[in-house]
């Protein structure tokens, strides 16, 4: 631990479950974790609240449209890295979309399915499984890695 003032970036999450199956998708050509699934997500970007940025994400990389009414945050990470910067992770869960997913940027996503909730894929980044292994144990907070991540 330092006397270091840390930066924080904060990054959502979506749990579309279907049918016992929960969606991911399969990062490609990012330059970060390609290869490995992760649940639509993204950043937060400046004035922008938690659940709109969970719907234009939603919107960009999957194509459907959320209504934030019907959007609920179930668990909250802190995600250390040894980076210059920490994360704070929004897990977000909604029952009601409009549209079908499907991969929307295929310059950052090659593959877009629906896996058994109890069979994920093996390539799943440690702290997407971690947030939705935590979700289905009610665990409303973690953290994640330390500094020799």
């Amino acid at each position: 631990m330092t006397n270091e003032k840390i930066l924080f970036r904060v990054a959502v999450y979506l749990l579309l479950i279907k049918n016992d199956k929960i969606l991911l998708l399969r990062r490609f050509n990012t330059g970060w974790k390609d290869g490995k699934y992760t649940l639509v997500s993204g950043h937060l970007e400046g004035n922008e609240a938690i659940k709109q940025a969970m719907m234009r994400e939603a919107k960009e990389e999957s194509g459907i449209s959320l209504n934030a009414k019907d959007l609920n945050v179930i668990h909250i990470m802190h995600r250390k890295s040894n980076d210059n910067f920490e994360y704070i992770d929004f897990f977000l869960t909604s029952n009601k979309w409009k549209g079908q997913p499907r991969i929307t940027e295929s310059d950052k996503c090659d593959d877009m399915n629906w896996f058994p909730l109890k069979n994920l894929p093996k390539n799943t980044l440690p702290h997407i499984k971690q947030g939705i292994e935590d979700y289905f144990k009610e665990v409303w907070f973690s953290e994640f890695g330390s500094p020799d991540v």
